[in-house]
């Protein structure tokens, strides 16, 4: 990888483009009786994905951008699963039928903080309103230090089969500054435990950038890390946005790798994991060659949704819980973000849906482009425009970006197929930026792109 280019680049602020348009751009237009007419309009015949979110820790883990809060009373958990179960019962009576599920993620926060009887009364109440199918997976975001074995359990017998694990780092010295202090033999201990409860799917979240981190603590973190086997790994570079994240301004920043030495630990990480040999798949992601991802890659039909890198084919994603995003053919909605307005909502019998974005023509092209570029690194601008009826030309002049970044090598064209120079992949986030129409580079609202 090209220092160089990581200076000229990295501290640019750009979307991870888990979405197009991205969240900034929803508007208060798009509300609860909107959704609630997507919903119904939903074409038969047709599946879904699941998203529920739980926004509640036990502590706050200071590099995180999650929307999450600190709760020590279990009732109010409770109270937030039932309206949970309030909220599903609400959407399928706006669809109008049962229809099929063949992905469920629950995210955070801290899925498990539920009671685990709490936990299976979910999973039992989303397999009485969709039609899950056998085959579908079922995944949990866990944090090792409070896992009990109670929850194990319940997971097992609910069918969940791939547990998303945060490790960030096994540096302690990192650990304290960030207020996560997790020892290696904990998280040894939950993943023995869920491959004995059949829970053999297990994701390895790692974070580089983060404060006193070196390229020597990220390797370490890496080896360790192998040594449990994940058949996943998730490399994210810690956005520090303590404007928008007050709580991370608990980060000594004067401790904070500048941009080149962010490069160098996403390189030393990505690098380790392939001699591994795990398969670096898009921007982040890393899988072993025979795992479901990898092979999604290979076949070129891997997509890119909320949860960042997804085998996720459907075109609806319905999200549950405060601040949970959903995306339908029409365009996305995001519920409210405070829980107790969330809470609120739901109990009036209404719809949560805060805001949304109602895509346009032109919208789905350059989601589309932007995807490929995300997924394949690069993208045929020829066949993307036919399927959309449109021009790649016009496409292409229309992305005043991108000509830097063919100068610098960055992307090559080759007629209308584009594709980002092997040594320079780390910025795929700068190339899906030239064709993003919606973009204000003033506004720092994204993490760096290194």
């Amino acid at each position: 990888m090209r220092t160089d280019l990581a200076a000229s680049y990295g501290e640019e602020r750009l979307p991870r483009y888990t979405s197009y348009p991205t969240a900034p751009h929803f508007s208060p237009a798009i509300g609860a009786d909107t959704y609630a007419r997507w919903l119904s309009e939903l074409p038969a015949g047709g599946s879904a994905s699941l998203y529920l979110h739980v926004p509640f820790c036990r502590e706050m883990c200071w590099y995180c951008g999650c929307h999450t809060q600190i709760v020590r009373r279990d009732g109010l958990i409770a109270a937030y699963q039932r309206t949970l179960r309030s909220e599903i019962a609400q959407v399928t009576e706006a669809i109008g039928r049962r229809i099929k599920v063949e992905h469920i993620h629950f995210g955070g926060g801290t899925p498990t903080i539920m009671a685990p009887e709490a936990f299976a009364e979910l999973m039992a109440a989303m397999r009485h309103s969709f039609f899950v199918l056998p085959s579908a997976e079922i995944a949990v975001e866990i944090d090792p230090r409070t896992l009990t074995s109670e929850m194990v359990e319940a997971m097992r017998l609910s069918g969940v089969n791939r547990a998303s694990l945060g490790v960030q780092s096994f540096d302690p010295v990192v650990q304290r500054a960030i207020n996560r202090v997790q020892s290696y033999e904990q998280t040894a201990s939950v993943v023995d435990r869920l491959h004995r409860a059949g829970i053999n799917g297990i994701n390895f979240d790692l974070i580089y950038g983060l404060p006193h981190q070196t390229v020597a603590s990220c390797l370490d973190t890496v080896r360790r890390s192998l040594e449990l086997g994940p058949d996943r790994f998730s490399v994210f570079g810690y956005a520090h946005v303590p404007d928008f994240k007050k709580h991370q301004r608990m980060i000594d920043e004067r401790h904070l790798p500048d941009g080149l030495a962010r490069h160098d630990q996403a390189c030393a990480i990505a690098n380790a994991l392939k001699e591994a040999g795990y398969v670096q798949i898009g921007l982040d992601h890393f899988a072993r060659p025979d795992d479901a991802m990898a092979v999604a890659f290979e076949e070129r039909t891997l997509r890119r949704n909320f949860q960042g890198y997804t085998t996720d084919r459907g075109e609806v994603l319905l999200g549950f819980g405060a601040s949970a995003i959903g995306h339908l053919p029409q365009g996305y909605v995001q519920n409210q973000v405070q829980i107790g307005a969330y809470a609120q909502s739901i109990a009036n019998g209404d719809l949560a849906t805060a805001k949304g974005y109602g895509l346009t023509d032109d919208d789905r092209l350059r989601a589309d482009i932007i995807e490929r570029i995300m997924c394949e690194f690069g993208a045929d601008l020829g066949d993307i425009c036919a399927r959309h009826g449109a021009q790649p030309e016009a496409m292409l002049q229309s992305a005043s970006r991108l000509k830097p970044l063919i100068s610098d090598g960055v992307v090559r064209l080759d007629g209308d197929r584009l594709a980002v120079a092997s040594d320079s992949r780390f910025l795929v986030r700068s190339v899906a930026a030239a064709f993003d129409a919606h973009l204000d580079p003033a506004k720092q609202l994204h993490s760096r792109a290194v």
